[in-house]
């Protein structure tokens, strides 16, 4: 008994060794497997020099040995929180939207092609100095490795990330440039479609309007003047449609250190700050673009040329295939666009055709935009500005030496004054070329002014600084057409009233809860109405006492809010009641009858829909984040968050856009305030923040909506900026590939 015991046990003994063999070599072979591709070699030993650290918001802290390395761990973080939006914003800029939504977005494609094709995209990062070349291998890098290590995530459309990808996307902010070329007239051009009129498709663009939010962003500037810690501080306050930037911080040992909002894709803070500068941008109304009107002909060899003074110049012409899905599968499409030097043929204007001019200087505009990550004070700010690519974006700044400054507009060309730029100009004539950029010296700057603060908020740089703005006089008006609107009345009256303040009392700033656009709009209802109206004299009252400030529990706002939207949609265009020269005086003042009758159809219509007209605000004003898609919807029998904020139509600092859609009749925020930051500048920076929602898209995880009660309740978090207060507020640290 004992002998075969003996035996049994040593059987078992081989049998368990031979097992652990096995396992022993498998795991020997999974390793060799593993480092026998140089690629995922470079990859792992890259991500070996990379530490994450997640704070108690999912923050993402990422540090590097050098800016290739942070670089790399900042794509990486940034696929982890949402791939997906990543993944769009490249299928987008690349020119291949239509093999994910269909032959639809097939133009918008050509567009981007139209623009830089691959094999120029490629040339360009060739041609950039080496370390933004490192950068962008950093990049493509952190994506790829990222796909690796997550082979559940299935790319849609883009399988391997390739290092020229930024070229497409180099400025900033998705869109810029490029998206105010329509579509539409590239239809109509490339299928040889009848060309639509302006006037029509300017009506479709102002419905348009009407119905979406404005875009824009708000920055605010104050010297230590105003400050009762003696600091400059700065608001960043950009309105993008909600969870279009996460929240990250960036350092590496050569010097970057940046926190801040970042579009999805970028390897650089987009609007943020360092331990010494800060900048915020706001889009501009400089005029960057402009369409050029050609004398195409055929010459004896058949080829096109075109006119230019005395010469004949070729058109170039390219020929590309661009793919775009179906129910079937994957069909293709082929075109042949053309270029002249003025750029892209874009259209047509009756039979002649027309070239559309925008910024296209991707290498330089990526050393722009990362370069304005790591300066130290206004100086080099300023010499950086001088690089001149960023052309959609105004910019607010504040330093640790106390200065503070707006730059408006930053790529502008110079034009012949004695031309109309305003209108389509004729190609032929080289006087109609631009003859270089004007310089930062030649812009509308504002440094250190006498106000004490600076403030843009997508509005006339003349009213930035007070009486100590810019002159309009002294500009041409390409440079600076931008209008005035509410915000930034709204931001005027609130700055000029400004005593030393702390950050918690900035903030209180940034929401300051009137409405310009209503302590105009309603007087002249309840006017209207005292005089005409004989019903609904109780909503008149609510009306009558209001304020004009909102908050979670007025129905004085709900009736105001839905009451504007009818006016503008039906009587006239809130407009007529902003004083600024640059806006055409030709708005006739509604008759009270139609005002009358816009403020009893909006009380049918709330009835209605809702069944009553005295909602409180936070009850139909809501947010609710169900789901991480990016098209996400809303759901009225869904858990929501009341809000108090309004629309920045309505002269908002603080906006918040919402809309109702096919499948919820009340109104859920989906652009505005998203990432927002307060930020004070001295010994030490010291910042405040707060993001829709939650830094993650995946409902699973905790930080997918964490801070949106916090938003909703207008309380921002502290910031852990330094390594030390990070380590304090460290949920998780891990290197890209190990997360557990």
């Amino acid at each position: 008994m004992k002998k075969y015991l003996i035996l049994e046990i040593s059987i078992n003994r081989q049998t368990m060794l031979k097992k652990y063999l096995f396992v022993f070599l498998a795991l020997i072979v999974f390793a060799c497997e593993k480092t026998s591709d140089p690629t995922v070699a470079k990859w792992e030993e890259q991500a070996a020099r990379v530490e994450i650290i997640r704070d108690d918001f999912g923050i993402p802290h990422i540090y590097g040995k050098t800016d290739a390395d942070a670089v790399f761990g900042l794509l990486y973080a940034q696929c982890e929180d949402d791939f997906r939006r990543v993944e769009r914003n490249y299928i987008w800029a690349t020119g291949r939207l239509a093999e994910l939504e269909g032959e639809e977005a097939i133009y918008s494609d050509l567009r981007a092609n139209m623009y830089m094709t691959e094999a120029e995209a490629i040339a360009a990062y060739e041609s950039a100095p080496d370390w933004l070349q490192e950068l962008c291998q950093a990049f493509a890098d952190g994506i790829n490795y990222y796909l690796h290590t997550h082979p559940e995530v299935v790319p849609q459309v883009i399988t391997q990330y390739e290092p020229w990808m930024p070229m497409f996307f180099s400025e900033g902010s998705i869109g810029g440039d490029i998206e105010q070329i329509p579509t539409g007239r590239i239809r109509e051009f490339y299928e040889n479609r009848p060309t639509m009129a302006y006037a029509g498709e300017t009506e479709s663009w102002k419905a348009e309007e009407l119905r979406e939010e404005p875009a824009g962003s708000n920055g605010i500037a104050l010297a230590g003047e105003l400050t009762k810690s003696g600091n400059a501080m700065l608001l960043i306050n950009p309105h993008t449609s909600f969870y279009f930037r996460p929240e990250v911080h960036v350092v590496s040992e050569e010097g970057l250190n940046a926190y801040g909002a970042v579009t999805w894709g970028q390897f650089f803070v987009y609007q943020g700050f360092n331990e010494k500068t800060g900048w915020i941008h706001t889009s501009t109304q400089v005029d960057f673009i402009d369409e050029f009107v050609e004398e195409i002909k055929e010459a004896a060899d058949g080829k096109l040329i075109y006119q230019y003074g005395e010469e004949e110049r070729p058109v170039e012409s390219f020929d590309i295939t661009l793919k775009y899905k179906t129910e079937e599968g994957v069909s293709e499409k082929d075109f042949t666009f053309y270029r002249t030097h003025h750029g892209p043929i874009t259209h047509k204007i009756g039979e002649k055709w027309v070239a559309t001019k925008i910024n296209w200087d991707p290498v330089n505009a990526l050393v722009q935009s990362y370069t304005r990550t790591k300066l130290s004070n206004y100086d080099e700010f300023r010499e950086m500005m001088n690089i001149r690519t960023n052309s959609s974006n105004n910019t607010v700044f504040a330093d640790a030496e106390g200065n503070i400054a707006y730059f408006h507009g930053n790529f502008i060309p110079k034009r012949n004054p004695e031309l109309n730029f305003g209108e389509p100009v004729d190609g032929s004539d080289p006087q109609t070329d631009w003859q270089g950029l004007h310089t930062v010296d030649e812009s509308i700057v504002i440094l250190n002014p006498q106000t004490g603060w600076i403030q843009n908020c997508n509005s006339t740089p003349y009213t930035a600084a007070g009486e100590f703005s810019p002159k309009r006089e002294d500009y041409p008006r390409y440079m600076a057409p931008d209008q005035e609107n509410f915000r930034g009345i709204h931001a005027v009256q609130v700055l000029k009233e400004v005593e030393k303040v702390d950050l918690d009392e900035f903030i209180d700033l940034a929401y300051d809860p009137y409405l310009p656009a209503f302590g105009r709009l309603i007087p002249e209802l309840v006017e209207a109405y005292e005089k005409l109206g004989k019903e609904h004299s109780e909503a008149i009252a609510v009306l009558r006492d209001w304020d004009y400030r909102t908050d979670k529990a007025s129905v004085a706002m709900t009736l105001a809010h839905f009451y504007g939207m009818t006016y503008a949609r039906s009587v006239g265009s809130l407009n007529r009641f902003i004083d600024d020269p640059s806006i055409p005086d030709t708005y006739e003042t509604p008759s009270q009858e139609s005002i009358v009758t816009a403020f009893d159809e909006t009380i049918s219509e709330l009835e209605r829909d809702f069944g009553a007209w005295d909602i409180p605000w936070g009850e139909m004003n809501r947010f609710q984040r169900l789901s991480g898609d990016i098209n996400a919807d809303f759901d009225d029998e869904k858990p929501y968050i009341q809000v108090g904020m309004a629309s920045g139509r309505w002269g908002a600092l603080a906006a918040y856009g919402a809309k109702s859609t096919d499948t919820a009749k009340r109104l859920y925020g989906y652009r505005g305030n998203s990432f927002v930051a307060v930020v004070e500048f001295g010994d030490k920076v010291r910042a405040k923040s707060i993001l829709a929602g939650g830094q993650s898209a995946d409902p699973q995880s905790e930080h997918f909506d964490d801070q949106a009660q916090l938003y909703a309740d207008e309380q921002f978090k502290e910031v852990a900026f330094y390594r030390e207060d990070v380590e304090k507020r460290m949920e998780e640290r891990y290197r890209p590939g190990q997360r557990k």
